[in-house]
């Protein structure tokens, strides 16, 4: 069992959160309701927080950027909730990064516009090696933090040369991307991967990364390549485990080539109050175990229980439990058959 905490890097978001009586059309008005709120959001917040609620034990540190603003100081203010969340490396300049989050209240549909202000400059540079005592290092989300996002003549990106220098202090290593639609997956995924103990990532992540389908035509998931997909990313240079996780459940390879299908859990109508943050409590699940010498099944099924919780509120972290508390949950629901 490790002993001296994990370091959580990458993206700081506010999500600025207004309801609006219908999606306007170009050169249209609509008018915003009253109720529009802020929550913290990224890779960075979502999984420290879950971190810090499913074990209020293990020491954490943050990695990366907010402004010099009031949205920074918001932050703060909700991370500072957690006594554990060591906010000394946080780098403050800038302006912090923020989504206007347009919800229609006639159809549901939202619509989503981000500024990537702070997280666009964060870069090795902002870290302090001497200052990281730390087992574990995630960072997300690749294909959202430019700078490292950049080109490495040597690595092939900056990512990955942050994640050789991590190695190279035995620090273990895990990543997350972001869902993008676009055709930079090949290029700036593969590189990280090369110096990644942990892979976690959703199906359609690793289906660009990989090239290999994971769904059908009829959105059906294709159980029959995903240990091929499994076996493409750990061959791109994973180390321990390779983990994609979508709502059906959580798949994964470990590095002597063992093959587990984790399905999830079947929830009670009205159970979900929201969906946002679900991929990252999982992740936190899934780095909770790795941290804690729990076999690859049983992180997983901490990550399923961990994403379980998260989706019993709106907000991405408020309904995350105790470890204990979200294995419970898991052991009361009955899980998904037909994997």
């Amino acid at each position: 069992m490790y002993r001296n905490g994990i370091a959580v890097a990458g993206n700081i978001t506010v999500d600025i959160l207004y309801r609006v009586q219908g999606l306007p059309r170009p050169g249209e008005l609509t008018t915003i309701q009253e109720g529009f709120s802020r929550s913290i959001g990224g890779a960075l917040c979502n999984v420290i927080i879950d971190l810090a609620r499913l074990d209020p034990a293990i020491p954490l540190t943050a990695l990366g950027r907010t402004g010099n603003d009031a949205e920074g100081g918001f932050v703060l203010s909700q991370l500072k909730q957690y006594d554990t969340i060591d906010l000394s490396n946080i780098v403050h300049e800038g302006i912090t990064s923020f989504t206007s989050v347009m919800t229609d209240v006639i159809t549901n549909q939202r619509s989503f516009f981000h500024y990537r202000g702070a997280n666009a400059f964060f870069s090795e540079s902002d870290i302090n090696w001497n200052n990281i005592k730390v087992d574990f290092l995630h960072i997300g989300y690749i294909l959202l933090l430019d700078a490292l996002d950049q080109e490495d003549e040597e690595f092939g990106t900056r990512m990955a040369r942050l994640l050789f220098h991590a190695q190279e202090r035995g620090i273990k290593t895990s990543v997350d991307v972001v869902s993008e639609n676009g055709t930079r997956f090949k290029r700036l995924v593969p590189p990280a991967f090369k110096y990644t103990d942990y892979c976690i990532i959703n199906e359609i992540e690793a289906e660009k990364t990989t090239g290999i389908r994971l769904r059908d035509d009829k959105n059906r998931l294709s159980l029959k390549e995903m240990r091929e997909a499994l076996e493409s990313i750990r061959d791109c240079g994973v180390s321990t485990w390779a983990v994609i996780h979508c709502p059906e459940g959580g798949f994964a390879l470990d590095a002597a080539g063992n093959y587990e299908e984790v399905p999830s859990l079947v929830l009670p109508d009205g159970y979900i109050k929201g969906t946002v943050g679900a991929g990252d409590a999982f992740c936190s699940g899934v780095i909770y175990g790795a941290y804690n010498g729990l076999s690859l099944r049983k992180s997983i099924e901490m990550g399923n229980a961990a994403a379980a919780c998260s989706l019993s509120e709106p907000g991405a972290t408020e309904g995350v439990r105790s470890a204990g508390e979200a294995m419970a949950r898991y052991h009361n629901f009955r899980k998904r058959s037909g994997l």
